[in-house]
């Protein structure tokens, strides 16, 4: 082979791949899960209702089926930033000994596209002393980072934290 059809050889085989790895990042873009039908604020909003009835059973293991296995939780009441499964249900076994009741206050939902969407704002839990029996309420703010995974919400990232003047 001539030094030119090596060249001549190479800039087609660079045009092809260029031309393929294009076609590919089309399809990928358009059959993505970016492109899944965008579901309403309203419906993300009422992921809230599903977690909190989760919290009404008591049972940790209800709870941590919402979260997503990479989750990120940092929770309300806990110093500790929770990263997998077994964290997450070790705070919730702890925190549903208060038998919280949570209420959302103020609620700003982002769609961001088909597969992901963010919940934040603030909300209230009504909790009551095991000991005691003794109820308190805690405001505090929000945020649910969801993803739809394998057809299912999950939480991908929660933050709760007591509000700095209540």
């Amino acid at each position: 082979m001539t030094r030119r059809s090596i060249t001549k050889r190479a800039a087609v085989v660079t045009a092809t791949a260029i031309v393929a790895v294009g076609t590919v990042g089309t399809v990928a873009a358009t059959a993505g899960p970016a492109h899944a039908k965008k579901p309403t604020k309203k419906e993300i909003a009422g992921l809230f209702t599903t977690w909190n009835a989760a919290l009404q059973t008591g049972d940790a293991d209800k709870v941590a089926d919402l979260y997503a296995k990479d989750a990120v939780l940092l929770p309300t009441v806990s110093n500790k930033v929770r990263t997998d499964r077994a964290g997450i249900v070790d705070y919730f076994e702890h925190f549903l000994k208060n038998k919280p009741v949570g209420k959302k206050v103020h609620t700003i939902v982002n769609v961001l596209d088909g597969n992901s969407a963010i919940d934040t704002g603030v909300y209230e839990f009504t909790l009551t002393d095991p000991k005691t029996g003794a109820k308190r309420v805690v405001e505090a703010r929000y945020t649910y980072e969801y993803e739809k995974r394998h057809g299912q919400w999950k939480i991908v990232n929660h933050h709760s934290s007591a509000m700095p003047e209540g």
